[in-house]
């Protein structure tokens, strides 16, 4: 006779059968077959027990791989020791790369990937100057070894040309806030002089010397326009008077591209002085607090 999961039959002398009802117990009612629960003896642990060095260094060899994992796929950090984008990027400026934006290969419609655009600020490695090899000697401009930042302004097949303040892909004028400044020191940002309204198609700010109109370098001897190579960009820095870019050494190749700038996560004033009040001291006083955060646009 079957057995309700709740209630245990008893068979008294006289045959007649009486129901003794017990209490619902979950427990009891999950229990394979009805059975009672039976306590398992306990399983000893295989091995010997971790100690607090093993934990630790546990921990430590992940940490390790994580960030490597990710300073190789995702983000990178890299200083900006030079004044070519100024004010948009100033010298002491220590940024953060999104490498997996423009991650190589086709962009996946479910990951936050896409292609490069004009107008994005990219950081990639040093092509070489074919036009002018004795500058590449330097030690703090290697080609493939050394990082620049710079913003794209020509994509693969647009033709460009530089007329005066202007810069025309494709036969129309690229739309620039242009702001007029002037250079208050090797290391320090620009003085703005006249800063028109700004447009709504103006999206992002370049900087002029009063006056002053673009020189065009060696890429454009002879020619009046050029045309930009599959797979590869024209670049310009901010500081359009101080910037030595894709005008002097040419176009940039897509496996150079390391990523997208994406913000400033701290800046120091590099050209102030000694605060006499150790390292320490000159760290509270000349990091530029208020750039902390500072997205790259």
């Amino acid at each position: 006779m079957a057995t309700n999961p709740t209630t245990d039959q008893v068979k008294t002398g006289n045959s007649d059968t009486k129901t003794e009802t017990k209490p619902f117990s979950l427990k009891r009612f999950f229990n394979r077959n009805g059975h009672e629960e039976q306590n398992l003896p306990p399983v000893k642990p295989a091995g010997p027990p971790k100690t607090w060095v093993r934990e630790y260094f546990e921990s430590a060899v992940v940490t390790v791989i994580m960030a490597l994992f990710g300073m190789t796929f995702i983000v990178q950090a890299v200083k900006v020791p030079t004044g070519s984008m100024q004010n948009t990027i100033t010298i002491g400026d220590h940024l953060l790369v999104n490498k997996f934006i423009f991650a190589p290969g086709e962009s996946l419609p479910f990951l936050p990937q896409r292609e490069i655009r004009r107008g994005d600020v990219i950081v990639f490695k040093y092509p070489g100057n074919p036009y002018n090899p004795s500058r590449d000697n330097r030690p703090d401009n290697r080609p493939i070894l050394t990082n620049y930042v710079k913003r794209v302004i020509g994509l693969p097949g647009d033709r460009i040309r530089i007329e005066g303040q202007n810069v025309i892909v494709n036969d129309q004028v690229v739309p620039e806030h242009r702001i007029e400044a002037v250079e208050r020191g090797p290391e320090d940002p620009l003085t703005i002089v006249t800063d028109p309204e700004r447009k709504p198609e103006e999206l992002y700010d370049v900087y002029y010397k009063p006056g002053e109109e673009m020189s065009v370098g060696d890429v454009f001897e002879g020619k009046d326009e050029i045309t930009v190579p599959p797979k590869s960009y024209f670049v310009m820095g901010d500081n359009r008077n101080n910037s030595e870019d894709s005008r002097y050494w040419g176009f940039v190749p897509r496996d150079l591209v390391i990523g997208r700038a994406m913000f400033v996560y701290w800046s120091y004033d590099e050209g102030a002085p000694d605060s006499g009040l150790t390292a320490i001291g000159d760290f509270l006083i000349n990091t530029r607090w208020s750039r902390t955060g500072t997205l790259v646009r």
